[in-house]
C-alpha cells in the first residue's frame, strides 16, 4: 500500500509512523528484523526513540540504499539546561515537588511521579535555571539532519520547564535545533496543559498523547482543544498501549476523521501488527490516497 503523506515545512512524512518495540524474546536485537519487515509493507518513516532504533534504521538505509527513508529522532529538553552548572536531572525530585504544589490533588496521579524531596524551588532558583549549550550541542552532534530531518524535542522536561514558567529556555533550544538543520516537533506529555503553553514555540507540529480511550487530564477538553488548534498535531499512543489494537479502525477514524490530526506514531512489536494496521488504513476515508488519472 502507498501510505498517505502530509507535508511539514516542505518535507513529506507518512501519516502513520511506526515505532518498533523490541520484540520478545529478542529484545533490542529484534528491532532490525521487524523494521525491515515493516519497510517491506511500504513504510518509510520510522520513530527512533533510542540509540538502538537509530542503529537499526541506519542498517536498513544502508542495506536498501533507499534515500527516501526518514527517521524521527528524540531529544529531551533536559540536555539543554542546567542549574548552577549541574544537569537539571540531578534535581528531578525537587522539580516534581515544585510542580506538584500548584496542581489539584486529583490530577497528580495521572501526570507526575511521586517525589522524595520535601524541598521546592524558589522563584529565584527557577530564574537561575540556565542554558547548557555545550551539553546540548554535544547531544545534537550525534544526530544527522539528513537521515532524521524531523526532531522530536521536549518530552517530560519540556513540559516541566513550561510548568516552571521557563518557555524562554525552550525558545532558545528550538532556535539551536533549527540552526543545526533539523525541523523541530515539540513532544509533550500533558495534552491540555501543553498545547496552550507551548503554542508560541516555532515548531512544525506538536506530538502529544491522545487517543479514543485516554489522554492526560480530561479527554473531552483535550479533544475540543485539538479540534480548534490551528497548528499540526501528531497523536502519540494512538492505540492506548495496545488496548485499542482490536478496535484500531475506530481508533484511527477518531483521530484522522474526527480530530483531523496530521499523523500518528503507533507502537508495534511485530510484522503482523503492522500488516493489520496497514489494512485498516485502507478503510479510513481521509487516508485513502487519491487514484491517479
Amino acid at each position: 500500500m502507498r501510505l498517505p503523506t502530509v507535508i511539514l515545512e516542505g518535507r513529506k512524512v507518512t501519516r502513520m509512523i511506526f515505532s518498533i518495540q523490541p520484540p520478545k524474546p529478542h529484545g533490542d536485537q529484534g528491532i532490525s528484523h521487524v523494521m525491515e519487515k515493516v519497510y517491506e509493507l511500504g513504510a518509510w518513516c520510522f520513530d527512533l526513540p533510542s540509540e538502538n532504533h537509530l542503529e537499526s534504521f541506519k542498517e536498513l538505509k544502508n542495506s536498501t540504499g533507499d534515500e527516501t527513508l526518514i527517521g524521527l529522532c528524540h531529544l529531551e529538553a533536559e540536555t539543554g539546561v542546567s542549574f548552577l552548572g549541574k544537569p537539571l536531572h540531578r534535581f528531578e525530585s525537587k522539580i516534581i515537588s515544585t510542580i506538584r504544589k500548584d496542581l489539584p490533588s486529583h490530577l497528580l496521579r495521572n501526570i507526575l511521579p511521586s517525589s522524595s524531596s520535601p524541598e521546592v524551588f524558589t522563584q529565584k532558583e527557577i530564574d537561575r535555571i540556565s542554558p547548557d549549550p555545550l551539553r546540548f550541542d554535544k547531544t545534537l552532534s550525534l544526530l544527522d539532519p539528513e537521515a532524521s530531518p524531523f526532531l522530536l524535542f521536549g518530552e517530560k522536561y519540556g513540559d516541566w520547564l513550561l510548568a516552571l514558567g521557563r518557555i524562554d529556555l525552550l525558545h532558545e533550544m528550538v532556535s539551536k535545533v533549527r540552526e543545526k538543520g533539523f525541523i523541530p516537533i515539540y513532544t509533550g506529555l500533558w495534552t491540555t496543559f501543553t498545547l496552550p503553553k507551548a503554542k508560541p514555540l516555532r515548531v512544525a507540529a506538536y506530538a502529544l498523547p491522545i487517543n479514543k480511550k485516554w489522554t492526560p487530564f480530561d479527554l473531552k477538553r483535550a479533544t475540543d482543544l485539538v479540534k480548534k488548534f490551528d497548528k499540526p498535531i501528531i497523536s502519540l499512543n494512538p492505540l492506548a498501549e495496545g488496548k485499542l489494537l482490536k478496535e484500531s479502525e475506530g481508533a484511527f477514524s477518531f483521530l484522522f476523521d474526527e480530530l483531523k490530526v496530521y499523523a500518528a506514531i503507533v507502537k508495534i512489536a511485530s510484522e503482523e501488527e503492522a500488516a493489520g494496521i496497514v489494512q485498516v488504513l485502507k478503510k479510513i476515508p481521509s487516508l485513502i490516497p487519491p487514484r491517479k488519472t
